[in-house]
């Protein structure tokens, strides 16, 4: 999974079929997700441990087996603990057709009339404890009972979304033959469920902060756009219109993080990319990566990454694709 900057504008899949799928694990060198944003929509299934994700400024602990669905320009980033993700990035526009009856309902989402909630927490749960009021003594009423009420709890068109979720990533996965007709179905089949369970939101309150999410990408956009030479705090606050103080504040309430912490795990990811795709060396690296002094390169991208630059190129450059 090859990711670009902040504002990703690159192609997903194919012309005909712009759909993409990712998986990534703590090999990957942009295993932390940084903050970025698409047109694209794009959904994320947890396979193992959790991972703390931001969707604008709403946060969520995402734990394995759930699943989140980010809407179109969703400034969105996040730190894994432990944990092994999947992401389906897809055009919505690869859905409509023309004269179609569903193309009412898509623009509907396309136009943000309808923002898709974003939060799907796994049942697996509540599905536990059905099955250990299964085992017990099927004479029991009171176990009969037990399981009828546990049923009754449980949201059945939530446990069928869930299903064609992960049967989507499935998909995409295992690419056999017809995968790309089995895909658009199931994107047809989660939106009308979402549509049909109102499994979203039309509340003007719920609407993004759109001011401080634009300051926001302003400041992330500078960032991209100028990693590799030295940029000041000043430099920083003046994108977004703030003093350096009130800025300072501003960054920290949205990322967690010091401008110059946010930018450095930025500059270490660009560096793990250039080690797994490129031959130059460590010092053209560090420099090319905004980094002046060599073994502050170093000390930092072992503080991120656990080892030195040049193990790091050694254990995964010929897993990186």
């Amino acid at each position: 999974m090859q990711k670009l900057g902040y504002n990703e504008s690159k192609q997903r899949g194919t012309f005909d079929f712009p759909i993409e799928f990712y998986h990534v694990d703590q090999n990957h060198p942009q295993y932390i997700m940084s903050y970025h944003w698409h047109m694209e929509y794009e959904i994320i299934r947890i396979l193992e441990g959790c991972f703390v994700v931001t969707l604008d400024e709403r946060e969520h602990l995402a734990k394995k087996g759930d699943i989140l669905f980010l809407n179109s320009g969703t400034l969105h980033g996040g730190t894994p603990a432990d944990c092994i993700y999947q992401c389906v990035v897809f055009d919505m526009n690869m859905l409509v057709k023309k004269e179609n009856a569903c193309n009412r309902y898509l623009k509907e989402i396309m136009n943000h009339t309808y923002l898709i909630n974003e939060y799907y927490p796994t049942a697996t749960a509540e599905n536990n404890i059905i099955d250990s009021v299964n085992t017990n003594v099927p004479e029991s009423a009171n176990s009969i009972m037990n399981l009828n009420t546990l049923q009754n709890r449980i949201p059945t068109e939530q446990l069928l979304l869930k299903q064609h979720l992960d049967c989507l990533f499935d998909t995409l996965k295992e690419k056999a033959p017809g995968y790309e007709l089995i895909t658009q179905g199931l994107l047809y089949l989660i939106l009308g469920s979402i549509t049909k369970n109102h499994y979203y939101s039309t509340d003007s309150e719920t609407q993004r902060n759109h001011k401080r999410i634009h300051l926001m990408k302003q400041v992330l956009e500078l960032m991209e756009e100028s990693y590799q030479s030295s940029l000041t705090l000043e430099q920083l606050s003046k994108a977004a219109g703030m003093s350096p103080k009130y800025f300072c504040r501003f960054f920290q309430e949205m990322t967690h993080k010091s401008p110059f912490e946010y930018l450095n795990n930025y500059r270490i990811e660009r560096a793990c990319c250039q080690l797994l795709s490129s031959e130059d060396t460590i010092t053209e690296i560090a420099f090319a990566c905004g980094f002046n002094d060599l073994s502050y390169f170093i000390k930092l991208f072992k503080r991120f990454k656990g080892i030195t630059p040049v193990k790091y190129r050694k254990l995964f450059s010929l897993s990186f694709s």
